[in-house]
């Protein structure tokens, strides 16, 4: 054991009214993975200019206005994930039902059509393993709880420790305050009725320092776009679009993360969490065709937000084993708040050369520092319509947080499409999609925020650039087409498991000679370099009417 820190006892976790998330948490139904049809994959994506493929659908909703005729396609195939070991009920290769939509095209006029399209395709696949190991050099995750409770207040990052009638410790906002702090997470509830307090009456408490930590999370799910959409032209040569989007989310994730104390003790957390709802947004988009006798086309497009309601739960547990002494304590919780994503930017290029060639450049720009974590603070019910409308406010501490720790990410699509005979294609397509996270970002333990306080785990990753190559072929036999592409996405980070905390004063107390020393205590994590490498196998079958 080592330093002790005397506070009085304490009072019971107890769930608050209201809800948000944490930075984080939020970050990962942030974004879209690349996928949709074969050929858009293939191509990279670059096809917002070009058009004619039902993917555009939630990109360029004028990308639908240049079919002139109808179509249905359907998509699936393998991901595989290339670095990493299975880890519980994940697997690093699994089967992915990807797209399945059509587009109804109907005459206007002798140059003008209108269409309507569907199409449902996977924006997000969460199956990916995470694995990491590394020393602690005597931080630990208990550790951090131990520091937020020698703060001693919520202002500071805190809480004061005392215990309620059940004999339980609970964080609270200060030493004359009842209310329960923001900064008082599930993790802390179950360190401070565990492993720190040295016995269920002790008033000296202690922490443990760690030699090394082995973390695995197992993640499984999808977040599924459903995707209405109208457009058409005029002459030719204005295409437009607009396309109104839902979204469902199911997000499943399990992790064990275990700690070797220097004592030769050991602690393990185990967490289950899930996340599930539904969200919906709006997409705009033009293609022009500055030149009547030219094939060049320019394209813009603009996303609304995506508003998302939310419901997530975890169950929780740690375990604390030194020799034949266990103690295992478990929470569980469960709630709803809401996020809405930033708007979305697009600007394409599009070129054809004779019938052999087709060459599309796209960039798009969205600022995820401007993710709103919300929460709901109320509502009321219409009695005429029979239903209840929840209300929700900006979490402003949660959304500060997001402002320092994420940042606007730039796309960039290229792809090409070459036609050695008529009804045989070869594609090729890159992506560069910069940082989501700031270099220095880092999970904050001590915001004062209800996204705190329903935090059941410590760690965070800082991903980097990913970088995706994409490669394809395509083969039409009279009315039908079958495709196939090929996709590798590469992506770092620095993964972290609990946030550095420095120069906290500890006061420590000798029971013997009843003497007082003040000390400076920090907390610093190390981090392990860890890597999303994926694979992508699709196959797309499609007919045209």
């Amino acid at each position: 054991m080592k330093s002790k820190y005397i506070f009085f006892a304490v009072s019971l976790f107890t769930a608050l009214s209201v809800n948000a998330q944490e930075t984080y948490e939020n970050a990962k139904l942030a974004g879209e993975d690349l996928n949709g049809t074969a050929r858009y994959v293939g191509m990279g994506g670059a096809m917002e200019a070009l058009g004619a493929d039902i993917s555009t659908i939630g990109t360029n909703p004028a990308g639908l206005g240049l079919f002139r005729h109808s179509n249905i396609s359907l998509s699936g195939g393998l991901v595989m994930q290339t670095n990493g070991k299975d880890f519980a009920n994940g697997n690093k290769t699994n089967p992915s039902f990807d797209q399945i939509g059509g587009v109804y095209s109907t005459r206007t006029g002798q140059k003008s059509f209108l269409n309507f399209g569907f199409n449902y395709h996977k924006g997000k696949n969460f199956d990916y393993i995470l694995n990491a190991a590394n020393s602690l050099n005597g931080s630990s995750q208990n550790k951090q709880s131990y520091l937020k409770g020698a703060l001693g207040d919520e202002g500071k990052g805190g809480f004061y420790i005392d215990k309620n009638t059940n004999g339980e410790n609970i964080g609270y906002i200060n030493a004359t305050g009842k209310s329960v702090a923001y900064t008082w997470s599930q993790i802390d509830y179950l360190y401070w009725n565990t492993l720190i307090p040295g016995s269920p009456t002790a008033s000296s408490h202690n922490y443990e320092p760690a030699s090394s930590y082995d973390f695995n999370r197992s993640h499984t799910g999808y977040i599924g776009n459903y995707d209405f959409n109208v457009s058409g032209n005029l002459n030719d040569r204005v295409y437009l679009g607009i396309t109104f989007g839902l979204k469902d989310v199911h997000y499943n994730a399990y992790s064990e993360y275990t700690e070797i104390f220097a004592n030769g003790a050991g602690a393990i957390v185990s967490d289950n969490r899930k996340i599930t709802g539904s969200g919906f947004d709006v997409t705009a988009g033009v293609i022009v065709r500055p030149v009547a006798e030219s094939p060049f086309r320019i394209g813009a497009y603009i996303k609304t937000p995506t508003w998302y309601d939310l419901t997530t739960s975890n169950i929780t547990t740690l375990t604390y084993s030194n020799g034949t002494t266990k103690k295992e304590k478990g929470i569980s919780n469960s709630y709803d708040y809401k996020i809405w994503t930033p708007w979305r930017f697009g600007l394409s290029l599009g070129h054809t050369i004779g019938s052999h060639i087709a060459l599309g450049l796209t960039y798009e720009y969205e600022d995820y520092s401007n993710i709103n974590s919300r929460i709901n603070d109320g509502g009321y019910y219409d009695y005429y319509y029979g239903e209840y409308y929840e209300s929700s406010s900006p979490d402003k501490y949660m959304n500060d947080h997001t402002r320092q720790v994420l940042k606007g990410v730039s796309t960039l699509k290229l792809g090409v499409e070459y036609k050695p005979v008529t009804n045989l294609a070869v594609r090729l397509g890159y992506n560069y999609v910069s940082p989501m996270y700031s270099s220095d970002g880092q999970k904050d333990p001590g915001i004062s925020s209800l996204g705190t306080s329903y935090a059941s785990a410590t760690d965070y990753t800082d991903w980097k650039a990913t970088n995706r190559f994409t490669l394809g072929l395509g083969y039409q036999f009279r009315k039908f087409n079958i495709d196939l592409a090929y996709q590798y996405s590469a992506q770092s980070g620095d993964f972290y498991p609990f946030s550095n905390i420095r120069g906290v004063t500890i006061t420590s107390t000798n029971p013997a000679t009843g003497a007082t020393t003040t000390v400076s205590e920090s907390n610093i994590a190390t981090g392990s370099k860890v890597k999303n490498d994926r694979s992508q196998l699709l196959l797309t079958l499609g007919y045209r009417f």
